[in-house]
């Protein structure tokens, strides 16, 4: 059944107006990150690593929070219309596999934009002209980045259920982006779900994840994914039809 329904939710994805926000959103933070960074390459002298602070500090609090947020709305955006989500109540699936299998399909999206992500990073450091390699700790933020926004994935998809509004879980993700870069800069970002991308990726360059943090981080990242699940299968068991 699992299966059924991650492959139902690939279909619905495959002509999907969603993905212009998929390109044009990472696209967006790496052209404003790479124009600041060229801006202020005097101050900014840590070659690679300076350009990455640039493109994350977008891209972590408002680009990608929204993007989820998009992402995972419009995944609930035809079981909210007319009689479809009576339709789907009857069908012979499980709650867990109904929510599962789009938050796997999330996952999925998400990798795919950290993918994304950290080519358009490595292609603007080209043009940028930076000399040397490419950071090597760059897959291990994107892999970070990828564990943090699956916890906003779940939380979204949890929004997205009960609230039958497209605009108004986005909405949300774009001030939760807000109140994660609040809470990241008050050393707060580990009980924020929405602070955990900018926490793995290193957004700031100086280290919002320290070595002893990193544990602490994949906890936060498992019970921010795993409680929004366990509600929302609980909510469609209850509050059903």
């Amino acid at each position: 059944m699992l299966f059924t329904v991650v492959k139902i939710e690939i279909l619905k994805l495959r002509r999907a107006p969603v993905w212009i926000a998929f390109f044009t959103l990472p696209l967006l933070a790496a052209v404003m990150g790479t124009f600041n960074y060229l801006q202020n390459i005097s101050i900014l002298t840590k070659e690679w690593y300076s350009l990455w602070t640039q493109h994350t500090i977008f891209s972590s609090f408002f680009f990608l929070p929204s993007l989820i947020g998009v992402l995972c709305a419009y995944q609930w955006r035809l079981e909210h219309r007319e009689n479809n989500w009576n339709s789907l109540m009857t069908l012979p699936v499980s709650a867990q596999s109904i929510f599962t299998g789009k938050l796997i399909v999330s996952a999925g999206l998400v990798l795919l934009t950290q993918t994304l992500t950290g080519a358009l990073f490595i292609a603007c450091g080209k043009y940028a002209g930076l000399p040397g390699a490419v950071p090597s700790d760059l897959p291990r933020w994107l892999l970070l980045g990828a564990c943090a926004g699956l916890s906003i994935a779940s939380v979204q998809l949890a929004l997205s259920m009960i609230v039958k509004s497209f605009a108004i879980p986005v909405g949300i993700a774009l001030m939760g982006g807000i109140l994660g870069l609040v809470m990241a800069s008050s050393g707060w970002g580990l009980f924020c779900p929405y602070s955990l991308l900018a926490l793995g990726m290193n957004a700031n360059g100086s280290g919002y994840l320290t070595a002893g943090d990193t544990l602490p981080f994949f906890v936060s990242c498992a019970v921010f994914t795993l409680l929004p699940t366990l509600f929302a299968v609980w909510w469609l068991k209850k509050k059903d039809v």
